[in-house]
């Protein structure tokens, strides 16, 4: 089977970007709109809407207005991978539809993740329904698989199947499962036919690369975009594993902590704006000390978010 595809205008890197909230709840398009910019100018693509963008604690219209304002505000469509995946079938399917009609290079689907313990053929009801009333041939979904979250896996079966039956619309997968060998595995069995794998964290960058994966869409992208998409740029050269190490250094700083509360920690201090620290119930900011503590430790090995 070979897939015929449009030559993808995404990065190799992308980031699940932060979303600032406003006292109210609601997004802050315009300042998301200047942390998407920010990333841009860094080299990393925008998966607006994902787990760290804490997407799910956000309504379905209010994501839909505010890709709106960010395309209307001169983001690159080319660029973005929203996710618009969720558990109510109507839900993802205006979504996804929206975003289609922004022009967006890709959507990012979580599989319906209330019910625990669904079947394949259940999992393929559910994506099936989705394209079949998006209708759209420029659709390019991307399968987010993030079984700690959801406790839902994609089957290689079941990745199989659904390549095999819209090899045009299923093109690409965002793993986010922490199984390296599970990554590996989809790499050998279908990124030979086209279809894209994405790591779920810098850390695993140099080793999707070398199998056959095309990049990351790390959480960690917001708060080191350059130093993550650098290596992606030069993984060839001879100094690529020294650069991987500098990754995991940054990543292991910001996992001791709830990690969206940590990163809106690092931006809030490096803009200097106190505004990024809120976060959605029922996640809470880091207290003082463990903000004062998690900037130490960037402190300690002079790291910076230069242009923010």
């Amino acid at each position: 089977m070979t897939i015929t595809l449009h030559p993808s205008t995404l990065p190799a890197v992308l980031s699940p970007v932060l979303t600032p909230f406003m006292a109210d709840g609601n997004p802050d398009a315009q300042k998301l709109l200047k942390q998407c910019k920010w990333l841009e100018s860094n080299g990393v693509g925008q998966a607006i809407f994902g787990t760290n963008s804490e997407a799910n604690s956000m309504s379905a219209p209010q994501k839909m207005s505010t890709l709106t304002a960010l395309i209307e505000g001169g983001l690159n469509p080319a660029h973005m991978m929203p996710g618009t995946g969720a558990s109510s079938i109507d839900a993802t399917v205006n979504m996804t539809r929206h975003a289609v009609n922004h022009q967006c290079a890709g959507v990012l689907m979580l599989p319906p993740f209330y019910y625990k313990d669904v079947s394949d053929d259940g999992l393929f009801a559910y994506f099936s329904e989705v394209i079949q009333k998006v209708g759209s041939s420029t659709l390019q979904v991307y399968l987010y698989n993030i079984p700690p979250v959801t406790k839902i896996s994609f089957s290689l079966s079941l990745l199989e199947r659904l390549t095999k039956e819209y090899p045009n619309t299923i093109v690409g997968m965002k793993d986010s499962s922490g199984d390296w060998a599970y990554t590996e595995s989809v790499i050998k069995l279908l990124a030979p036919s086209g279809f894209r794998v994405y790591a779920g964290s810098e850390v695993f960058l140099m080793r999707a690369l070398r199998a056959g994966g095309v990049g990351c869409i790390s959480a960690t992208a917001n708060v080191n975009p350059k130093a993550i998409a650098d290596l992606a740029a030069h993984w060839k050269d001879a100094n690529a594993d020294e650069l991987q190490a500098g990754l995991d250094q940054v990543r292991g700083i910001f996992a001791k902590y709830q990690m969206i509360a940590g990163m809106k920690t690092a931006v809030a201090h490096y803009s200097k704006d106190p505004e990024w620290l809120r976060v959605r119930p029922p996640l809470m900011q880091l207290n003082a000390d463990q903000q004062a503590q998690l900037l130490s430790e960037l402190k300690q090995i002079n790291f910076s978010m230069p242009g923010l």
